[in-house]
């Protein structure tokens, strides 16, 4: 199971974060410095409309010397491409793009399944895409199972009401789209060593963490030992 310490791009700093930790290349060197073998790097001004930190996401992604996970509002297919270019190891497609069953081929054939992932934020098992206060009549399981069937073999879920509240990401979830027999990212809620023990118990293939880090309630140390 991999842990991917999220690094949330608004405004040019780092979302949760405090001190020199806020700033973005700050944060990537410290984080690979502990360890890390991934980030998940999003661009959450993107995500919410509010225009976009691409040349932040640029400057992140060509000194980063571990793998790049990246997210943030990417339903467009030329931005998800210019995300390849600029170097991602993997990129996540929004749910606004999931939903287009010719992009996610397009893209299948173009990067690769090991190169994509798809991304469904929830709410009360429906997808619920961030930056807009919609909830699609379409439910979580119903998106999962399309696009896995498509190919896609990773999902990063994430349940919205959640979301850097500390309080456990949404498991019961997580693992419904496990039973699909696609490898599963829990996103959102990851506040203690527990958190993460259960989503290793869980057969879970990884969990991206942002807040608890920055809160310094455990390192990256001891959340890879939790993991190994």
């Amino acid at each position: 199971m991999d842990l991917y310490p999220a690094v949330d791009l608004e405004g040019g700093r780092v979302a949760r974060a405090h001190g020199a930790m806020a700033e973005p290349l700050t944060a990537l060197a410290e984080l690979t410095r502990a360890g890390t073998r991934w980030i998940h790097l999003v661009d959450m001004d993107r995500a919410y409309g509010r225009g976009d930190n691409e040349p932040l996401m640029r400057a992140v992604i060509d000194a980063a010397t571990v793998r790049v996970q990246v997210g943030g509002g990417l339903f467009r297919e030329g931005d998800i491409d210019q995300m390849f270019t600029l170097g991602a190891t993997r990129v996540i497609i929004g749910p606004r793009g999931a939903v287009d069953a010719g992009l996610v081929e397009r893209l299948l054939a173009r990067h690769g399944a090991h190169r994509l992932a798809v991304g469904i934020d929830a709410k009360d098992g429906r997808v619920a895409p961030r930056g807009t206060k919609e909830i699609l009549d379409l439910p979580v399981l119903e998106l999962a199972a399309r696009v896995a069937r498509q190919g896609i073999r990773t999902i990063i879920y994430n349940e919205v009401t959640r979301d850097g509240m500390l309080t456990g990401p949404d498991f019961q979830g997580a693992r419904a789209i496990l039973s699909l027999g696609v490898d599963v990212i829990v996103s959102g809620g990851v506040g203690s060593l527990d958190d993460l023990r259960a989503a290793r118990a869980a057969g879970l293939a990884g969990a991206c963490v942002g807040r608890a880090l920055y809160d310094g309630r455990f390192t990256i140390a001891e959340a890879l030992a939790c993991l190994s």
